[in-house]
This record gives structure tokens, C-alpha cells and sequence, in this order.
């Protein structure tokens, strides 16, 4: 009997812990998950509660559980809207942030440069070219430079003409000579005077006629006429064109040479209606040329055409470089390019122009006060007149924000903002951007001085948005669909993961591949030559798209990718392109987690920790066999799989 009550009060006092523990248990995940789930702010809703899986993010479940892939606890990611402002937010938990791989950065104020990339050709100056013609009737007796391209020096005999019409005019001097000798001391001054003025007349006819100074002295001082002239080179320079041989017969004005100076040269360059804004007389310009890999020449700015191109909407520009070695040779191919620092005005910054007076017909005179031209005489003009701004210390730097926070849609570019009050809140907003310049973005409007953007992960955000049905900065606020027709009403969203989309896209992935494939193999050409047909692919798939259940999935995604392959098809370099690959890869990740991969076997994520400096940077390959397309050929093996994906079921 004892025992059977020992019994009892034990089961009881078993009832009572048991029931102690449950309760604790519910009240503090109740207590706990609370918070979590209501990260909201004062003027807002809940709108949807999504939970996913920290290691599987496609996942997204309308209730707490276990991930169906993992058996991982989900946890909570919240969306919210804001009802006074009607503007979408995103809410995310300290490890939801970290899952997505949110980064912001603050808008700062900066002096950036806008790069201007030109290409074009080097030509003549053709102000140190001449012609040496014949200045009177007459057989080539002798060419001293017989053939084209010889050098010659200034004052350097080139011809030696026969020329019966130079007997009369040598015969006027050396008659006007010996009649102002034979006049006696008598002879009244008036006479003498007239008889100066003769000898002066006729020795300047016969400079007309070609005739220099030392060979009129040589005709006064032998007394004797000649039948043949001597011709020399009015200028240093080589012999670029000759149209005479010996034993010719030219008449007045017959072209004999044609010699050019190469100690000075023109790049003729063609600069696209979008870059003449940055582009200034006067500007430094540095180019490389094929034939010397690796040296930079540079020169100045020169002319600006006044006329633009209405067929390749390109502008000609003017610059003289100096070649004293003679490295550089007409028609040489040369690319260029033009650093424009950007002040808060949207004027060009110069330092070394700054305060300075310069010329308006040689840029090359620079002077520190004002004054006359060395070469040309003119008036010197104060730099600033020439559209440049003043000094770095007066003028105010631009907002910038870096080039991977906006999304750009068309017409429209939005950025998400964190906010201030509330870590982990991010809301949508439109700005009007400026120029693209040294991997920044100019703010015009729309955001202040220390508001922080997001630069990684903001279309995770705008997507997780969208998928919910709720408003998308993507789309234009202004939009109501209510009045939209009733076949686009009816649209539906493709869930995300889902298999009918992602086979969709799978022409995109190939086509992504052979590009990194490319850049592996240093092989720039095929890359952008890829690249173009990715644009294409991108391009009829957006028309395919049009009126289907797809449209409203693919538009945010079009918009992105063709931003991102335009960039890639104007690359100048093989660094330009794996700049512009790296956002690629980025973008084309995202999807992959969003929405899945189109193969039947495992995408890898491949991580190299040594591309851009340490930076880091990722790409996507079918294989395990790494091919680096940030090093190509340099360090080729260089990276490790990252993470497997693996294809949708």
C-alpha cells in the first residue's frame, strides 16, 4: 500500500515538471519569435510573412517548419508596405541580411573621372607641310632627292632646272648695277635714288622667281647671267610625295615634292554624341599605339568639329603630339582616352589648367599670366572660358553613389535605402542619375549626403518583392493595373524555382558560359562577340515573353542584364570586360538562387579570394575543372567551388 502511494505522488509530481516545461517552452518561443516577426515601423502593416531556409533561399513558405530539402529550422523574412507613403519595404533579421549578402554603402561627395575612350588615327600636320614647285618654265636637269620618303633639311638643294626666262630678269640686274656704278658723284640724288629703287625692284622679282639671297649675290658678284636655278627645301621634314623625274618639262606652279615635318603630328579621333560633354580644348589626352605596347603617349586637344556626324553620331577630334624620336607614324591606329574630373556643377576640373592662360589656336602655350601666343601672336584666354571649372579647393564634388546600387530601368533609375531609425529596413526610391564616372554613379536628385544605398543584394530585394505580389520599384509608381486591360490583368507569377521558367532562361546560361569559357582563355574578342549574342538571346526572349504569364518576372530581369551587356560589348580591354563579367556572374547568380537552375546536372559557384586586387569574385561553371576567367592564362587554377547548385526537380 506504500508503495502504490509512493507511486502516485511520483507520477503527480512527473505531471506537474511536465507540464512546468511546456508551458516555458511555448511562452518563450512565443516571447522570442514575436519580435522577429514584427520588425515593422509606425506607419506601416504587416502585409506577408515569408518564411525560408538559411541554406536553401528559394525556399519560401507561408508558415514556420522545416526546410523540405534540409530538415533545417526556416526562419522568418518579413515584407512590409508603408501606408501613408504607399512605398514597399523590406524587412530583414541580423541573419536573413547576412544570408542575402545585403551590403550598403553611404552616398559621399567626391570628385570622380569620367573616362572617355576614343579611337582614331595619327595624320600630318598639315600646318609643317609644303610643296616645292617649280616658280618658272623649265627642264628638270637634276633631282638631288630621287625618291619618296628621303629626309631633308632646311635650305637643302632638292632641284636643278634649266629655265631660259631667268636670263632676262638676271640681265635687268646686273644692267641696273652697272648703270648706278657708272653714275658720277655729280649726278643730282634724285637720280641716284631711282637708280637704287631699280636694283631693288628687279632683285626682288627674281625672289619671286625662286631666286635666294645667295644666289642673287653670286649673280651680282660674277656679273654674268644664268640659264639654270637651283630650288631648295623650305622646311626639315621627309619627302612624302614626288611627281617629277629627270629631264621634265614644268611649267609655273608644277608640284615637284611634297614634304611633311613629323617632329609634330595630328590624332584625328572620333568621339560619340554621349562623351562631348567631357571633352574640352585644350584637355590632356593619352594613347598607345599596337606598334608600342605598353608606352602611353599624350598630347593636347586641339579642335573640337563644330558639326556632329548624323551617320555614326560621332564628333571629330584634333590632337598635336609632339614625335620628336619619329616613333609615331602617320596612319598608325591609336587608342585614347580622356580623364574628365567632374565638379558638383557638371564642369570639367583641370588642375594643371587651373588659373591658367591659354591660346586658342596652340593649346601647348600655357602661361600663368595673361599675354600674347609665342607662335601665333594671339591674345592668351583665361582657361576657365573654355568650360572648365575653377580651382579642386573651390568648387564643390558631386553625390555619388557606386555603379552596382541603382537599378536602371530604361527611363528610371531606384536604388533601396536603409533606414536610419530601423537597421535591416530597406525602402525603395527613384533618383535621376547623372554620369557613369570611376565606378560611380552622379546623383542628381533624389538622395542626400549620407543615406545609405544598397549595393549588394538589391535586386534580391526589389525580386522578394515582387514575388509577393507587392508593389515593386521596378514598376513605375504612377502604374495602375487596375486599368490595365483584361488580358494583362490576368497575368499570373510563375513560382520561384519553378522548372516551366527556368528552362526559359536556359539559352542565357549557355551563352554565359562560352563568355567565361573566353575570358579564360584571354580571347577578347569572342568574349564581346558572345557577349553581343547573350544581348540577343536576352533581347528575343523579352519579345517572347510579351503578353505571357512570364512578362512581369522577366521585365525587372531583361532591364538588368541588357544595362550589363551593353557595358560589356563597349569594352575597351580585356579589364574592362572582367569588370563587367563580374557583374554578370552576380546578376546571373541571383536569378539562380531565385528562381533555379536550367540543367539537368550541378551548377558550381567557383570563388577566386586573389581577383580585383583581394577583393574577390565569383562566377558560375557546369564543371569541377577550374578555368579563372578574372587571370585567364596568368593564373588559370586559381579558385575553389564555393557552393554546388543543384538542378530543379
Amino acid at each position: 500500500m506504500k508503495t502504490y502511494s509512493h507511486i502516485k505522488r511520483i507520477m503527480k509530481f512527473g505531471f506537474i515538471s511536465v507540464w512546468i516545461f511546456l508551458s516555458g517552452y511555448f511562452c518563450a518561443r512565443f516571447f522570442l519569435t514575436t519580435p522577429e516577426k514584427t520588425i515593422i515601423s509606425e506607419n506601416a502593416e504587416l502585409t506577408a510573412q515569408i518564411w525560408t531556409c538559411s541554406m536553401h533561399p528559394q525556399i519560401r513558405l507561408p508558415k514556420p517548419g522545416l526546410c523540405p530539402i534540409c530538415a533545417m529550422e526556416l526562419i522568418p523574412l518579413v515584407i512590409k508596405k508603408d501606408l501613408s507613403a504607399g512605398i514597399p519595404e523590406l524587412a530583414l533579421s541580423p541573419y536573413a541580411r547576412k544570408l542575402a549578402q545585403i551590403e550598403t554603402t553611404p552616398a559621399i561627395r567626391k570628385f570622380v573621372e569620367v573616362t572617355v575612350r576614343m579611337v582614331g588615327k595619327i595624320d600630318y600636320d598639315e600646318t609643317r607641310m609644303a610643296y616645292i614647285s617649280a616658280y618658272v618654265p623649265g627642264r628638270i636637269d637634276k633631282l638631288y632627292a630621287d625618291y619618296t620618303g628621303i629626309p631633308v633639311i632646311k635650305g637643302e638643294h632638292m632641284v636643278y632646272m634649266y629655265s631660259p626666262d631667268l636670263l632676262s630678269a638676271q640681265q635687268e640686274l646686273i644692267q641696273a648695277i652697272k648703270t648706278f656704278n657708272n653714275l658720277s658723284k655729280d649726278t643730282l640724288p634724285l637720280i641716284r635714288k631711282a637708280s637704287r629703287q631699280t636694283i631693288e625692284a628687279v632683285r626682288e622679282k627674281l625672289r619671286l622667281l625662286g631666286i635666294t639671297e645667295d644666289q642673287i649675290k653670286a649673280i651680282e658678284k660674277r656679273s654674268e647671267p644664268t640659264d639654270h636655278i637651283t630650288i631648295y627645301s623650305p622646311i626639315s621634314g621627309i619627302v612624302i610625295n614626288k611627281t617629277a623625274v629627270e629631264g621634265m618639262y614644268v611649267d609655273t606652279g608644277t608640284k615637284i615634292y611634297t614634304v611633311a615635318d613629323l617632329s609634330r603630328l595630328w590624332l584625328k579621333l572620333d568621339a560619340y554624341e554621349s562623351d562631348i560633354g567631357w571633352i574640352k580644348y585644350g584637355q590632356k589626352t593619352e594613347f598607345t599605339t599596337e606598334s608600342y605596347p605598353g608606352e602611353i603617349f599624350s598630347g593636347r586637344i586641339s579642335f573640337i568639329d563644330p558639326v556632329l556626324n548624323d551617320k555614326t553620331r560621332t564628333v571629330k577630334i584634333r590632337v598635336n603630339i609632339e614625335n620628336p624620336e619619329g616613333k609615331l607614324k602617320p596612319g598608325m591606329f591609336a587608342r585614347a582616352q580622356v580623364k574628365a574630373k567632374i565638379s558638383g556643377n557638371g564642369k570639367v576640373v583641370a588642375p594643371d589648367l587651373a588659373g591658367k592662360w591659354i591660346c586658342p589656336m596652340h593649346p601647348e602655350i600655357i602661361k600663368d599670366t595673361p599675354g600674347k601666343c609665342d607662335v601665333c601672336a594671339m591674345s592668351l584666354v583665361i582657361a576657365e572660358s573654355l568650360g572648365f571649372a575653377g580651382e579642386s579647393g573651390s568648387v564643390t564634388p558631386p553625390l555619388v553613389i557606386p555603379v552596382s546600387a541603382p537599378l536602371i530601368t530604361g527611363k528610371r533609375a531606384v536604388v533601396y535605402v536603409e533606414s536610419a531609425d530601423n537597421e535591416g529596413v530597406y525602402q525603395g526610391r527613384e533618383i535621376i542619375l547623372g554620369a557613369r564616372a570611376d565606378g560611380y554613379y552622379i546623383v542628381k536628385s533624389g538622395l542626400n549626403e549620407g543615406e545609405k544605398v544598397v549595393t549588394n543584394g538589391n535586386f534580391k530585394i526589389d525580386s522578394s518583392i515582387q514575388i509577393q505580389a507587392q508593389p515593386s520599384m521596378m514598376n513605375h509608381p504612377n502604374e495602375d493595373l487596375s486599368q490595365s486591360p483584361p488580358e494583362q490583368q490576368s497575368i499570373e507569377t510563375i513560382p520561384s524555382g519553378s522548372a516551366e521558367f527556368t528552362a526559359e532562361l536556359m539559352p542565357v546560361y549557355e551563352c554565359y558560359l562560352k563568355i567565361q569559357a573566353d575570358l579564360s582563355e584571354d580571347n577578347l574578342i569572342s568574349a564581346i562577340d558572345n557577349s553581343k549574342k547573350l544581348q540577343k538571346t536576352v533581347s528575343d526572349l523579352n519579345i517572347k515573353f510579351t503578353d505571357t504569364k512570364f512578362s512581369r518576372q522577366w521585365s525587372p530581369i531583361f532591364l538588368k542584364l541588357n544595362e550589363i551587356l551593353s557595358r560589356f560589348a563597349k569594352s575597351a580591354d580585356l579589364t574592362r570586360a572582367r569588370e563587367c563579367f563580374v557583374d554578370l556572374s552576380d546578376y546571373l547568380y541571383s536569378i539562380t538562387i531565385d528562381y533555379g537552375t536550367p540543367f539537368k546536372e550541378n551548377l558550381y559557384r567557383i570563388h577566386c579570394p586573389m581577383a580585383f586586387s583581394g577583393r574577390g569574385a565569383d562566377w558560375l561553371q557546369k564543371d569541377k575543372i577550374i578555368r579563372n576567367p578574372y587571370f585567364g592564362k596568368t593564373m588559370q587554377k586559381c579558385g575553389e567551388i564555393a557552393e554546388t547548385l543543384k538542378p530543379v526537380k
